[in-house]
């Protein structure tokens, strides 16, 4: 018998997958890399440039693309896929909590129960529906962006002056105008400045001096995310002027908690989102006139942490893209005698 040996038994290679698993494979990379991006910028704090805070803006509906990714990952047996879409699920999950605290530090007495509106009638479209429903849900301060002429003619003509003593209007046309309607005396105040007018005020309530500030910065459009920048930049700086003391903000931010501008503008002036207080923080409010396009909420109300949210409710009118938002705050004199 010869000295012959077996050869060494060589694998067979692993036949390439499918096409269909390779396409899943490519199509969970392409869109887990998207939804990371985002999350990035999320996580650095920062808005980037078009098109990062345009989606920033729906960020929680980026669970349908990441859970898309985990499906396609497993479908095509990549591990790599897997993982990496069950980490950005867990980012997003995180991310989606909402932003502040759970309540204010307010204490001491209440001095008064308050009702506040804010309404973006969509270049005065919605002012009748809007006349409606100041006539009766009776808020005490009403704050109306893309107040047009016909909007501001209607709340002259349509909402007594018995009711609504106290005004502050800039009658413009398109979307431009803006009002502030309230049961209680006004003083005049320098308003923050922006294409679209925003105005402020003094309001006196319950014994306090309470500051009112209308908002309504420019869209991130594209082209014009610095202008969107700036003037809740500018929004900021005047939160951040009046910390410590009674404060109200509403309007339509053209912000989602998600963008750090406004976080940023929260914690400057040591503001709470008055939806968020009432557990309503992540309802839609903008676009309503679509059931294609996924919601968010850009209209809110801020206080300062003199104030506790009792409620909120976002109502439907017609004639505009966004839902209107009312809340239920309560002041406290914080221990305080007389005004701040």
């Amino acid at each position: 018998m010869s000295g012959v040996t077996d050869a060494p038994e060589v694998a067979a290679p692993s036949p390439p997958p499918p096409a269909w698993q390779r396409i899943a494979a490519r199509s969970a990379a392409v869109l887990l890399a998207g939804v990371s991006v985002l999350i990035g910028f999320r996580a650095a704090d920062a808005d980037g440039v078009t098109p990062v805070p345009q989606l920033l803006a729906f960020l929680p509906w980026l669970f349908a693309p990441a859970g898309l990714g985990l499906l396609l990952a497993a479908a095509a047996r990549r591990r790599t896929g897997l993982v990496w879409a069950l980490v950005a699920l867990a980012a997003i999950g995180w991310f989606v909590r909402p932003y502040g605290a759970d309540a204010t530090e307010a204490h001491g007495r209440v001095v008064a129960h308050l009702r506040v509106l804010t309404a973006n009638v969509e270049f005065g479209g919605a002012a009748e529906g809007l006349v409606d429903t100041v006539r009766r849900e009776k808020p005490d301060l009403v704050f109306v962006q893309e107040c047009d002429y016909t909007c501001s003619g209607a709340l002259e003509s349509r909402i007594p002056r018995k009711d609504y003593p106290y005004r502050e209007v800039v009658e413009a046309g398109g979307a431009e105008g803006s009002a502030i309607l309230s049961v209680h005396p006004l003083r005049a105040a320098a308003g923050v400045p922006g294409v679209l007018a925003m105005p402020g005020a003094v309001a006196e309530i319950g014994g306090r001096s309470v500051h009112l500030q209308l908002a309504h910065p420019l869209p991130p459009i594209p082209g014009g995310v610095a202008m969107w920048r700036s003037e809740l930049g500018a929004l900021r700086s005047y939160a951040a002027g009046v910390k410590g003391r009674p404060a109200l903000l509403a309007g339509d931010f053209n912000a989602s908690q998600d963008h750090a501008a406004f976080r940023a503008l929260l914690d400057a002036g040591g503001l709470h989102d008055s939806a968020r207080l009432a557990g309503r923080s992540r309802t839609p409010s903008w676009p309503a006139d679509s059931a294609l396009m996924p919601g968010t909420q850009i209209d809110h109300v801020l206080v300062s942490g003199d104030f506790r949210a009792r409620s909120a409710r976002f109502l439907d009118l017609a004639n505009t893209d966004h839902r209107t938002l009312l809340v239920e705050v309560d002041l406290y004199d914080m221990g305080r005698n007389g005004r701040p």
